[in-house]
């Protein structure tokens, strides 16, 4: 009877799973405050200390929310892959494992989401960095929450119920952080 009753537990089980849609996430930071102090190509400028301050903020919030991350890509602009190298350090995250994808300097969000879609579905949690107007319109195109402006080193979870990156449209979104909510 007990060998029946487990063998019921493991029927039902597997067929559960057999629905079970795997979850696709994807995190969006936008670059930390830069600096406009130097006269500097636009990709080239660096942080200014508040934005690096800010980086550092949200990295030790978001490393104590011990999230998963499969692959990490960072726009080539300074000011993006260098809150991604701050940001990351409190993720376990080693430099050399942040992508940097030339894609991902755009402003539009066109290209950001091409790089999305194409992503590898072996990919289940994609952390980005990268710049506005982009990630703004990005977040409200592809999350179910109305945002009027992703700030310098904010950060978005959307989660999708799909299983693939190419089919992603409408997800939900999880947590939406700003450096402003976590200062005293």
């Amino acid at each position: 009877m007990l060998f029946l009753i487990s063998k019921l537990v493991i029927v039902k089980f597997i067929v559960a799973n057999l629905y079970a849609v795997i979850m696709k996430t994807l995190y969006l930071i936008r670059h930390a405050k830069s600096s406009w102090e130097y006269d500097l190509p636009d990709a080239e400028r660096p942080l200014n200390d508040r934005g690096k301050n800010d980086a550092h903020l949200m990295g030790k919030f978001l490393g104590d929310l011990d999230k998963t991350i499969d692959l990490v890509m960072s726009s080539p602009a300074n000011r993006a892959y260098t809150t991604a190298k701050i940001i990351t350090k409190y993720l376990g995250v080693k430099e050399e494992n942040i992508l940097i994808n030339k894609d991902l300097y755009d402003f539009s969000g066109n290209q950001v989401l091409k790089v999305i879609k194409s992503t590898s579905d072996e990919i289940e949690r994609l952390l980005i960095f990268g710049h506005n107007h982009a990630f703004t319109s990005l977040v409200n195109m592809l999350g179910d929450k109305y945002i009027d402006n992703l700030p310098t080193a904010g950060f978005v979870e959307i989660q999708f119920e799909e299983n693939e990156w190419n089919n992603i449209s409408v997800g939900k979104n999880l947590l939406s952080i700003f450096p402003k909510m976590l200062k005293k």
